[in-house]
């Protein structure tokens, strides 16, 4: 909650700063939802860029929701309703929390999901308003502010990297990112990266779940001695 209404604060600056009131701010929160290409949006609608090129960007910048999206295919699959939403508000953050979420048996895992989708929707949009109106009421220089998205990032990678029994997924997504961005710039790294990454730990997950598999075992061990 705190990490997406300061984020979202954060947007909400930088699009009142742009000149936009900050029902915009509601308006785009509620209807594109999209975390890191909403900082990018504000840099769009200021140079007036066609929708042509705004579609590109965001495909390079959030086309990485196609490949994490995979691994809920089946399960938002069964939640009936409720589908088309949950494939729309899966973010890194939900993303981050969903898989790291234990839900105890006894609660709806279904209803667990969806609220954890929904909150997180209403605190980036709740943060996004108050980030506006703060706007309006009082002027300062926000430059750097969109590195709060940057820093929400980072956090996310220490505490997943912490909590992963295999950090092999994490090392070969950070090679491949560096190889791309060499090869490709800052602009253009992320898919290929992704696609990269995703078919070598497709060919490589047998392996993957083996190993997982005994430290798990080892790890059951060490807790039984």
């Amino acid at each position: 909650m705190l990490g997406y209404i300061f984020l979202g604060i954060a947007f909400g600056l930088m699009l009142q700063d742009a000149g936009y009131h900050f029902l915009w701010a509601f308006a785009i929160s509620t209807v594109v939802y999209a975390g890191s290409m909403q900082f990018v949006m504000v840099t769009l609608l200021s140079g007036g860029a066609s929708l042509f090129y705004t579609a590109i960007m965001t495909l390079f910048i959030n086309g990485r929701h196609i490949f994490y999206g995979f691994s809920f295919i089946e399960k938002y699959r069964n939640m009936g309703k409720v589908y088309p939403y949950m494939v729309f508000s899966l973010t890194d953050e939900t993303y981050s929390v969903l898989c790291r979420t234990k839900i105890p048996p006894e609660m709806d895992e279904k209803k667990v999901m969806f609220g954890i989708s929904f909150f997180n929707q209403c605190y980036w949009i709740t943060g996004s308003v108050i980030g506006g109106l703060a706007g309006q009421l009082i002027t300062f220089d926000s430059t750097g502010i969109d590195f709060s998205m940057t820093a929400l990032f980072v956090a996310i990678v220490v505490e997943q990297w912490q909590e992963s029994k295999s950090h092999v997924p994490a090392i070969i997504g950070f090679l491949m990112s560096l190889l791309f961005l060499l090869a490709f710039g800052a602009d253009r790294f992320i898919l290929p990266s992704l696609l990269t990454s995703v078919i070598i730990l497709i060919a490589a997950r047998k392996n993957l779940d083996g190993k997982e598999a005994k430290i798990q075992d080892e790890s059951g061990i060490s807790a039984e001695e």
